[in-house]
Order: C-alpha cells, then sequence, then structure tokens
C-alpha cells in the first residue's frame, strides 16, 4: 500500500502564506502522511513571459504531475483586492486538460490564506480559491468549530480554512499561536481525509 501524499501548493511574496503552507503540511505529516510543498510561478504585466523553471530559492515550482500524484491537496494564497494572487489565478487556468480527465475528482482539498488586516477579504479569497477545485470535482474540507482556537481567535482562523493576518508587533512571516494551531490542525484533516479515501479505494 502505497504512502498518502498531501501537496501544498501556495504562492507568496513577503513569506506569511509560506509560513501557512509549512505548518499545514507539518500537520499532515502529524497524520501519518507524506506533504510535498510546491509553489506558482509571479507573472508580469506579459503573461506570455517565460519564467525560469526553477526558482532563485525556496520550493520548487509545481507540476501537473505534483498534482496527478498527490491524494489530497491544499491550495494558499495571499489576498489581493479579495481575490487569490494572479500568479495563482494563472496557474489554475492552464489545468484543463485535467479538467477534460476528471483526474482530480474526489481528491480532498483545503484553501489557506493571508492579508495585511483583519477585515481584508481573507473569505472571500478562500471562496475565490475553492471555485476551480469544485470545478474539478475535488472535496472541499473546511475547519470545524471542534477546534477551540478558531472560537477564540484575534487573529486568522476562519471556518472556510485557516487564515494569517499581519500584526504590526511583529514580523509578518511569524503565525500567532491560534494560527499556529488552526493549520496543524487543518493540516492533519487533511491528512486523515486523504489517507482513509485513498485506503477505502485500495481494499475495495
Amino acid at each position: 500500500m502505497n504512502k498518502t501524499s498531501i501537496l501544498v501548493l501556495y504562492y507568496s511574496k513577503h513569506g506569511a502564506t509560506q509560513s501557512l503552507a509549512e505548518t499545514i503540511a507539518r500537520g499532515a505529516e502529524q497524520a501519518g502522511v507524506e506533504a510535498v510543498i510546491r509553489t506558482v510561478p509571479p507573472v508580469s504585466n506579459n503573461l506570455e513571459q517565460g519564467q525560469s523553471s526553477i526558482p532563485a530559492h525556496g520550493y520548487p515550482y509545481v507540476s501537473k504531475q505534483d498534482l496527478l500524484n498527490c491524494d489530497g491537496l491544499a491550495v494558499g494564497s495571499p489576498t489581493h483586492f479579495g481575490n487569490m494572487a494572479g500568479a495563482m489565478k494563472h496557474f489554475w487556468d492552464s489545468t484543463s486538460d485535467l479538467w477534460l480527465k476528471g483526474s482530480l475528482v474526489d481528491k480532498p482539498a483545503c484553501v489557506f490564506c493571508s492579508s495585511s488586516s483583519l477585515h481584508g477579504g481573507q473569505e472571500s479569497t478562500l471562496l475565490s480559491m475553492m471555485l476551480p477545485l469544485f470545478h474539478h470535482g475535488m472535496m472541499l474540507l473546511g475547519l470545524p468549530y471542534s477546534e477551540p482556537s478558531l472560537h477564540d481567535t484575534k487573529s486568522g482562523g476562519t471556518p472556510y480554512g485557516v487564515t494569517h493576518v499581519e500584526q504590526k508587533h511583529q514580523p509578518e512571516q511569524t503565525l500567532s499561536e491560534d494560527e499556529h494551531s488552526l493549520s496543524l490542525a487543518m493540516g492533519k484533516r487533511l491528512g486523515l481525509a486523504a489517507s482513509c479515501y485513498k485506503n477505502a479505494g485500495e481494499l475495495s
């Protein structure tokens, strides 16, 4: 029986969304699954401009094979005017061939984001990232209120997915205690869901 693999896919300019991605990956690993972290290349005003296949630093760029190989997916982006970043949208716009084949149907997925203010459009950004995943036939997971931090958080955290809010007194990439615990919980929930669904399919 092959080990369950979770793909954590994000775009980040200043490090906050990357911190969420890394913490979600650790949560998935706590559930006993493998976590693979990937990012997407930035886009310029000229969308046809080529990008290096290897980023200058950080995690590798995602490939469509990464999507095919994963058993579950977490997608994250900073909030850009209440929407996902253009780089992430540009990537999903390139996946029509996977949609035609139904390659991602029934894979569990979740979303996460970061913003520079508490009311900066986090929930609409999460919803914007859900849309292509629904079209791909994925099974979207939220964050249940059985997580105590979701009731008490004064920073990030929503039932639609984990979030981070930039705090003026700390570096942007630093997660609050609540954001950290909720990210771990989200990763663990995704990992367990993907593992259960995959193992049920292999045993049937």
